[in-house]
């Protein structure tokens, strides 16, 4: 009898350590399928930084890098430069990428860079104890903010995918979520789309993942979808900011 759902051949065997109701695990084996379909295991590199995400290469099997906070775009400019013919992808949550990395994703974006972000976004620091991140939604609570994100002091959570949709270089940007079955097939399909196009050598491409993060906002994995759905999804609006054509 043959099977119809089986492990991605670009996902390792390693049993996942990321808390229970965290998304990380769903968005890795979007990715992992994508690789597979695309025929393109034996010349990807994964790059991650620090955070949650820097255990993605546990996850994957494929070549892996692991570089310095915020720095993964600097890092994918350099391998994708001196080796074009490979696939190059990182991995960054919202701390790293809108925080730290900031000034790294932005000039990326703006050259043109031919890589693809999967940039996932669950309005918090996770690994290092779920202070506020850039992301963090007004009056959400976190160790950093006990009282809520004060945006008089602290201004409005950044949108990455309007910020980079906003420059001139052409791209692909798009914003997913994978909390619920209807949204997992629009993200893997977006994430198909972004790697399709650094196979064409047309643009940088980032999809940003709506994602949840249960233990550093204090829910059960069921509450976390639903504050998810209900909260961060009416800020940060799903679907495709800016496209190459």
């Amino acid at each position: 009898m043959g099977k119809t759902f089986k492990k991605p051949e670009a996902l390792s065997e390693n049993h996942t350590h990321y808390c229970p109701g965290c998304t990380h695990g769903v968005i890795h084996r979007l990715v992992a399928e994508v690789i597979d379909e695309l025929g393109i295991q034996g010349r990807t590199v994964g790059i991650a930084p620090v955070g949650c995400a820097v255990l993605a290469y546990n996850y994957f099997d494929t070549d892996f890098q692991e570089a310095a906070h915020g720095r993964a775009p600097a890092m994918a400019t350099g391998i994708k430069r001196v080796r074009p013919d490979l696939m190059v992808f990182t991995y960054q949550g919202d701390g790293d990428l809108a925080s730290i990395g900031m000034g790294e994703i932005v000039h990326a974006a703006n050259r043109g860079e031919k890589f693809t972000t999967i940039f996932v976004n669950n309005a918090v620091y996770g690994m290092t104890g779920g202070q506020m991140a850039p992301t963090t939604m007004p009056g959400q609570k976190t160790t950093t903010s006990p009282f809520g994100r004060n945006v008089d002091d602290c201004g409005m959570p950044v949108k990455m995918a309007e910020l980079l949709s906003s420059l001139q270089t052409p791209g692909y940007i798009t914003r997913q979520t994978v909390i619920k079955p209807k949204y997992i097939v629009k993200a893997k399909k977006a994430i198909k789309k972004a790697f399709t196009y650094q196979l064409e050598g047309r643009c940088f491409s980032l999809v940003e993942v709506v994602s949840t993060c249960p233990t550093n906002w204090g829910l059960t994995p069921l509450e976390a979808i639903q504050w998810a759905e209900e909260t961060l999804l009416s800020y940060y609006e799903l679907g495709e900011y800016k496209t190459p054509e």
